[in-house]
């Protein structure tokens, strides 16, 4: 007989213990299948809950105009606080997807908070014996991460379903999950009338190039998850950055996690993104981003550029976490070494 102090702890921690599949390092990666005109792509809500039922409206007609059927979570309107319902009903929401075979696809709708907290609810196993495409960004680096680092499954640093969906947007999202391509991300030629590119320019941090698995995400979130067993394998990849709304010595912080977690010096090349809204409230005094950019990534000796469209901006690219790729620091490019999709 289970002594009864013994039982109750068990109960009470139970929902909290992980599901560990595999070893991070072991894991043998997972392309999902490729979307297809007529799929169904499954929205949902691991996060912040869906306040405008006319911006999910938006969603949905933006991914009919791309040619594909949608399919709400069984709890996508639930609202708990600054969360998209319980914990419980939020993974579950995520698991039925997986297990559902009319879903092709599954596509958070907003970031926010919360996904960290559904880690340990996930089915890992299910996952990796029915791959699909995972798509978000932001709060959803939690569940991109540690889905990758748990089943191998290539998933998508992209759009939510929330996001404007223009040209730049929806013209990467089909090259790399509808036709398959190897695509090499590059920044858009500026446009305006200035002598010299003042928009989207690229930062070299240090000049070359270099090969390795995509890691990466939202930085906050990724500094979060360190001392977890949900985060994959940093050896020989290229660790790619993005943030919003976050002052220089914020993001200094979580440099300096990656730094002292021993993240920093095991990685073949950095691709910071863009860190929207980042500037100091009081600039006088303050360091730069570049500053800490350079503070962090020049003592690294690997290829290092900042400015990839990828991060809380309106024209992003879809990047693929776990794939192969090269990256070029000093021409500001990403070519993806293989399709990421089957």
């Amino acid at each position: 007989m289970i002594p009864r102090r013994t039982w109750l702890k068990s109960a009470l921690l139970a929902p909290f213990v992980p599901r560990l599949a595999v070893n991070p390092s072991i894991v043998t990666p997972v392309k999902p299948p490729r979307l297809k005109p007529g799929d169904t792509i499954g929205l949902f809500c691991p996060a912040a809950p869906a306040y405008s039922k006319e911006t999910v409206q938006v969603t949905i007609e933006s991914l009919q105009a791309l040619g594909f059927k949608t399919k709400l979570s069984a709890h996508f309107y639930d609202r708990y606080g600054y969360l998209a319902g319980r914990d419980a009903d939020r993974a579950a929401d995520l698991n039925n997807f997986f297990a559902d075979p009319s879903v092709n696809a599954v596509m958070a709708m907003h970031g926010g908070w919360g996904c960290a907290r559904i880690l340990p609810l996930l089915n890992y196993d299910q996952m990796r014996r029915t791959p699909k495409i995972l798509l978000g960004y932001s709060d959803i680096t939690a569940l991109l991460l540690a889905i990758n680092a748990r089943t191998g499954l290539v998933t998508m640093h992209g759009p939510v379903g929330s996001v404007t969906w223009n040209r730049f947007t929806t013209d990467w999202l089909k090259r790399v999950l509808i036709d398959a391509e190897p695509v090499l991300f590059r920044n858009p030629a500026d446009e305006g009338a200035t002598l010299a590119p003042t928009r989207d320019r690229i930062s070299t941090i240090r000049p070359g190039t270099a090969r390795g698995r995509l890691i990466g995400g939202n930085l906050t979130v990724l500094s979060h998850l360190i001392g977890t067993p949900y985060l994959p394998d940093w050896k020989g990849s290229i660790l790619f950055l993005e943030d919003v709304q976050e002052e220089p010595y914020r993001v200094d912080r979580m440099m300096a996690q990656l730094k002292l977690a021993g993240i920093l010096d095991q990685v073949a090349g950095v691709v910071f993104g863009k860190c929207t809204k980042c500037e100091s409230e009081n600039s006088y005094g303050s360091l730069t981003l570049e500053d800490i950019l350079a503070t962090y990534l020049e003592p690294l000796n690997v290829p290092a550029f900042a400015g990839s469209m990828i991060g809380h901006i309106t024209d992003k690219f879809t990047v693929p976490v776990g794939l192969n790729a090269e990256i070029d620091a000093t021409k500001g490019t990403i070519q993806l070494l293989e399709s990421a999709v089957s």
